[in-house]
């Protein structure tokens, strides 16, 4: 079996969300300065590098991200790749593609390729027709390599709230630049942060016989 990490690496150089809270990582003791041990203090936003997104994030009743279940964020995926840049996803999209063959549907975009300490101006995202589609297909779960599921601009939000209208959860920020489309075991949980709206996740694909 291969495995394959899908996470971005948070290093102080992480692209953010425009004014969002850069990631820190501040060493408060060192063992080569006489302590017992290493420690260190983090600090970022819950939207750094690979993250899932709580309802309560774009809801202002939302579920935060300690209530989700974590049955989206452990199973079967399919990795399909997209050579669209920007704008809104469409069925149409993957007329090519058997959607349900996994429950899980991760996006292979050009943001994969973007430089980490970037943060993209460009990316793709669900349209709300993809998210109904999606539900027919069976799908629980929706990630991307970009940084959001709207437009950067948008105040709406229509792709995150058709998603969660259809059950899906959100999953935003991965690096699927080294993984050929196709199914895996896959698994990215969140943290449990109480009345967190999001978390940061390790997430890693293993094929599959």
């Amino acid at each position: 079996m291969i495995y394959y990490d899908i996470s971005r690496a948070l290093t102080p150089d992480i692209g953010v969300w425009p004014g969002d809270t850069p990631f820190q990582l501040q060493s408060i003791l060192k063992i080569k300065e006489g302590s017992s041990v290493n420690l260190t203090t983090v600090t970022m936003s819950a939207h750094t590098g690979s993250h899932v997104d709580a309802p309560l994030h774009y809801l202002a009743d939302g579920v935060s991200i300690e209530q989700l279940d974590l049955a989206p964020f452990w199973g079967r995926a399919q990795v399909v790749t997209v050579s669209k840049e920007a704008g809104p996803l469409l069925p149409a999209d993957f007329h090519h593609i058997d959607l349900a063959a996994a429950p899980r549907l991760l996006i292979h975009s050009p943001a994969s390729q973007i430089a980490p300490n970037l943060f993209p101006e460009q990316f793709v995202y669900p349209s709300p027709e993809l998210a109904d589609h999606l539900k027919e297909q069976g799908v629980i779960l929706f990630g991307n390599d970009g940084p959001s599921m709207d437009h950067q601009e948008s105040k709406s939000l229509p792709g995150h709230k058709a998603l969660f209208a259809n059950g899906i959860a959100i999953l935003e920020g991965l690096d699927l630049s080294a993984v050929p489309d196709g199914i895996y075991e896959f698994v990215a949980l969140p943290l449990k942060i109480v009345a967190g709206d999001g978390s940061p996740v390790r997430a890693a694909l293993r094929t599959v016989n």
